[in-house]
């Protein structure tokens, strides 16, 4: 039997990362990255040199067409498969990262008479130059008791598309007037391989305020905001939204001979990274939440109905995988934490110690902190070294560390560190638990549950629960490669839906971590600990990290 493949295109915020996959049993044959030329634009336009103000976070569309016409023939190549054995191919992307198109699906940026005009470019997921705006919209919203706040957690982000297309409406109204639609990256990406552009119901749900029952917010709640955004759902955001799996189109016989590929495969709707792992894990039903662990955190968890919950993301029906709820929390730093303290806080005697046994230093103090008991340094820490995303909802907050004396040595606050990140998600469980949103098991894909075994022990410990790890290291491209083969449907050699899919092609590891009853009991007395800190710094008592902040930007203005 001739074995049929799907290719998933991992668009993260550097570059771009292209996984061909055998759909018998998920299997990853060929990968190939393509960094983006352009990367970050946040200083300053190419071309016009035009400097970008504070906050601003803008990409070339170009240089995500350069990955699908260098990572797919390249993969294609290594792997020697041919081209009429690939059936489908999906993508996810960082979200919201949102361009103008004209009427064409063109980006403006292409035309010589927008480019010079930074809102004409791509605006990344982490542009937050969009944050005045968003603070109306929240404030606005409040106000009108609008029912959609509380699905996500009672704060609409900057990083969203609202705030960024407001944003476009006060500070170049000639780009909003001249722009026929404001479209996801993935989507207008899609749009390229497909000859149309059609959006997805994880964007739309978690970051454009569209839910499958009511759509948009009501034109009231949007002429509140200006009255020029009135008609913002019914022009700019028009379009189609599909749930995820379904088949955007097919690829048109230009960009199969840019990529290598055979013209009318299936092309499935766009999709977020996070959200595409997990499947890929093999989750498909309520109870499991997964963890996309890396230089932040993002927790993802399918429920059968949909409930508030403090400080998630949203929730979005058919946002993860069709027919259930998916709910989205996060932290917004985990390693970046450690490698904040490794890279500004460790003392030249560990990077010394380390460089002696031939290991990193993240190595040399995880091996250190290893064989502390659970509670013998007495130092606890707050995690929120880039403010709180769940359940606060507060970018204000800082990090804290307490309990510090002249004996304390440099892995145990490492550990610390470690510790804090896992209460952190400690108190995003609970949140879901408390709301009747059940969790029952973790499951941990990104880089680091690949890396730090600690990490990984101290997290099934602090929540008292079994972790499953990803076998995939590419998590969000394998599943981006199922949703192809979902688009493509089991009479191409795909499968008719993405439970089928996860069936065959996810993977998880062997080995699992599973909670030690002897720390479980140290750490309950631990969190409850970082629970008193938690509200006391976090939820109005003593706003000092706030004061703090605003001594701070008075200093630095003389």
């Amino acid at each position: 039997m001739i074995s049929k493949y799907a290719i998933g295109v991992d668009y993260g915020t550097e570059s771009g990362r292209a996984v061909l996959v055998r759909l018998s049993d998920g299997a990853e044959i060929a990968e190939h990255v393509t960094p983006y030329r352009h990367n970050v634009i946040d200083e300053k336009l190419p071309e016009s040199g035009l400097k970008l103000e504070h906050d601003w976070a803008l990409q070339h569309p170009a240089d995500y067409i350069e990955v699908l016409t260098q990572s797919v023939p390249a993969v294609m190549k290594e792997s020697g498969v041919d081209a009429s054995e690939v059936i489908g191919l999906g993508i996810d992307f960082t979200a919201c990262t949102m361009l103008p198109v004209d009427e064409a699906g063109q980006p403006l940026c292409f035309n010589a008479a927008y480019k010079a005009n930074p809102h004409s470019w791509v605006k990344l997921w982490k542009h937050h130059a969009a944050q005045e705006e968003a603070n109306l919209i929240n404030e606005i919203a409040a106000k009108r008791g609008e029912t959609f706040l509380p699905r996500y957690g009672g704060k609409i982000s900057s990083e969203w598309m609202l705030a960024k297309s407001w944003q476009i409406l006060n500070e170049a109204p000639d780009i909003y007037e001249v722009a026929d639609k404001f479209v996801e990256a993935t989507d207008w990406v899609v749009g390229q391989m497909t000859g149309n552009i059609v959006r997805n119901s994880c964007t739309a749900g978690y970051k454009s305020i569209w839910h499958k029952q009511d759509g948009y917010p009501s034109r009231e709640f949007y002429k509140a905001l200006d009255p020029k955004l009135e008609h913002l759902a019914d022009t700019k955001l028009r379009g189609d939204v599909l749930p995820l799996g379904s088949k955007a189109g097919e690829l048109t016989a230009d960009m199969a001979a840019q990529m290598g590929l055979a013209p009318g495969i299936a092309v499935a709707v766009g999709n977020v990274d996070a959200h595409a792992a997990v499947p890929a894990v093999g989750v498909v039903t309520p109870g499991k939440l997964v963890m996309a662990m890396g230089t932040s955190l993002c927790h993802m968890l399918l429920g059968s109905e949909e409930k508030q919950v403090e400080g998630m993301c949203g929730v979005v029906e058919d946002g993860i995988i069709p027919g259930y709820y998916g709910y989205e929390a996060g932290q917004s730093a985990v390693g970046d934490i450690f490698a904040w303290y490794v890279e500004e806080a460790v003392p030249a005697y560990v990077v010394e110690a380390a460089k002696q046994e031939g290991i990193s230093t993240h190595e040399w103090l995880e091996k250190k902190a290893s064989e502390l008991n659970v509670g013998e340094s007495g130092v606890l820490a707050l995690d929120w070294w880039n403010g709180n995303r769940s359940v606060l909802v507060d970018t204000d907050l800082t990090g804290v560390l307490v309990g510090l004396t002249l004996l304390t040595k440099p892995y145990e606050i490492y550990r610390a560190l470690l510790e804090a990140t896992a209460f952190g998600t400690r108190k995003i469980v609970e949140a879901f638990h408390s709301n009747g949103v059940a969790v029952d098991e973790l499951y941990a894909c990104g880089g680091l549950p690949q890396k730090n075994r600690l990490l990984m022990q101290i997290y099934a410990d602090v929540t008292n629960r079994e972790i499953k790890i990803a076998a995939s290291k590419q998590t969000p491209a394998l599943g981006a490669a199922m949703f192809g083969a979902v688009a493509a449907g089991a009479a191409a050699g795909g499968y008719d839906n993405v439970v089928d899919a996860a069936a065959a092609m996810a993977r998880i590891r062997e080995e699992t971590f599973k909670p030690i009853p002897a720390n479980v009991a140290v750490y309950d007395k631990l969190y409850a600990e970082y629970n008193q800190l938690h509200d006391y710094f976090g939820r109005g008592a003593n706003d000092v990290m706030k004061r703090l902040k605003a001594i701070k930007e008075e200093a630095s203005v003389h």
